[in-house]
């Protein structure tokens, strides 16, 4: 069967947010230290911000950033991170077993995103902390002066409210591993007097509630309804995370993770509306997916108290820029309930960017990033693709193709993102655009290579990298395409007419 990709405008599937094309950074490993971080550093500006960093991730352009954790938010207390850098404690950071100099705190990391002109989303401390510490911090970020809090960020140097719209509360709460961890009605109970007390401080915060840490949980999804039917009409989102990998090797079912993280989104999708009929309520509450990216191969966690050890700095391959695009497509599938998603990580730890003293490299999977987040603007398509199908052990059969794409009204301007599964094969497509005119020609670029395991380094920062392969005339609105095995395609073209 040959394959066929069909775009029709009017066949919408719902607004894209930007708020998925998101980043997240810990106080874990070299993220923050050595990462975006780094006064020490010829790279650095007058603040201690790593100027060749900044610049790659505005490449990626992120919309909003999750901070301080991850695992370390559980045992983080935010007043150790503000003030007079020379008066700031050192502490033991017990999630990574580092050593934390709080040498950078809510203060720097507001700047940061005021740099990236991205929303911030703080989290608040439901293991080691208190609910009024988390209400003392939205007093801190957001109160005008004449009160405590607000009067120590001005002593800080910062007169006006930061104005922080994104709060997590808390994170993997439902974790064994997690420092306070606590069951489901004892986390749900302790949210929602956090949320009431935040929200007396600001009643407009936007709240993400922490859902299950991963499908592989034996509480899963019950620790999800549990916690949303206490919260409910307390919350706007609901957190999940997911963390995929070839640990088996086994190609052809890696490439058919598409299929795994759909069914993740339609599950708690599918909690989301139970407990809203359940509570007779009209309130929405949409998913966060605050942490997702490949990680499988590195898994050193142990700092040994070090500052800024290096910890799980993944590596990565064409395969995994390649899963990491299709994450991508299922983001713009199931855009009408998952509005925000945050990469962990941005920098070093599982992240597209590496860095060493004299530079930094992009590693495979930061081009897939970039592509959507430059590209799919305004709204999702419903895309009908018919590909070929091959076999998996792990899914059976899966088309070859899986593909997403967006079109804007405000720019004119339609992008489709389509990915290759096939290992060896080459697939011929026939695009067609129904119902509108795609204007004369697409741009085409592409990201491919010869073997699934080809990787970005220091010495050859370039090996996995797109290539624009220039403008293709589109006749009676068609067009075939050539796609390369083991490959991720982005056409883009302007409304030409109806």
């Amino acid at each position: 069967m040959a394959s066929r990709i069909v775009l029709d405008r009017e066949r919408v599937i719902g607004e894209i947010d930007p708020k998925i094309f998101g980043g997240f950074m810990e106080h874990m490993g070299r993220s923050i230290y050595q990462g975006i971080y780094d006064p020490g550093s010829p790279l650095a500006d007058v603040r201690g911000f790593r100027k060749d960093v900044l610049a790659a991730l505005k490449e990626l352009c992120p919309r909003v950033i999750r901070y301080p954790g991850g695992n370390f938010l559980s045992g983080y207390h935010w007043l150790d991170g503000v003030g007079p850098k020379e008066k700031r404690p050192r502490r033991r950071d017990l999630a990574w077993l580092s050593t934390e100099t709080n040498q950078f705190g809510v203060d720097e990391f507001l700047a940061y995103c005021q740099e990236l002109e991205a929303e911030p989303m703080l989290g608040v401390n439901m293991g080691t902390g208190t609910i009024e510490e988390a209400g003392s911090l939205v007093e801190y970020c957001n109160a005008p002066t004449g009160s405590y809090y607000a009067d120590l960020r001005v002593r800080n140097g910062h007169s006006q409210p930061y104005g922080v719209k994104y709060w997590c509360l808390g994170n993997e709460m439902d974790g064994p591993w997690q420092i306070g961890h606590l069951e489901a009605v004892e986390y749900a109970r302790k949210a929602r007097e956090a949320a009431k007390i935040m929200r007396w401080q600001d009643p407009s915060l936007k709240l993400i509630l922490c859902g299950s840490s991963g499908t592989g949980m034996s509480t899963y999804p019950e620790w999800d309804r549990l916690s949303l039917e206490t919260c409910w009409e307390m919350i706007d989102y609901l957190s999940l995370h997911y963390y995929a990998g070839n640990h088996s090797g086994d190609s052809a079912s890696y490439l058919a993770l598409a299929r795994q993280f759909e069914d993740h989104l339609d599950t708690l999708a599918a909690t989301l509306r139970y407990v809203r009929a359940k509570l007779r309520s009209k309130r929405t509450v949409f998913l966060s997916w605050d942490e997702w990216n490949v990680w499988y191969k590195n898994h050193v966690h142990d700092g040994q108290w070090q500052q800024a050890p290096h910890l799980i700095e993944e590596i990565y391959n064409l395969e995994d820029a390649l899963v990491v695009a299709q994450w991508m497509n299922v983001f713009l599938r199931r855009c009408t309930v998952l509005k925000m998603a945050c990469l962990a990580q941005m920098v070093n730890v599982i992240a597209p960017i590496l860095t060493r003293p004299d530079g930094l490299v992009r590693q495979t999977i930061f081009y897939p990033f970039k592509l959507f987040s430059q590209n799919a603007l305004g709204t999702s398509l419903d895309v009908l693709c018919r590909a070929p199908e091959y076999e998996t052990t792990e899914f059976g059969s899966i088309p070859v193709l899986d593909a997403s794409a967006s079109f804007s009204e405000e720019t004119g301007s339609s992008t489709l993102f389509i990915v290759n599964r096939s290992l060896k094969e080459k697939e011929p497509v026939e695009i067609c655009w129904q119902g509108w005119n795609p204007g004369g020609a697409a741009k085409v670029t592409q990201l491919s290579g010869d073997s699934p395991k080809l990787e970005n380094t220091f010495e050859s920062p370039q090996t996995v990298v797109p290539i624009n392969l220039g403008e293709m005339k589109i006749q009676d609105r068609k067009l075939v395409l050539q796609l390369p095995p083991l490959s991720f395609t982005v056409l883009t073209c302007q409304l030409g007419g109806v």
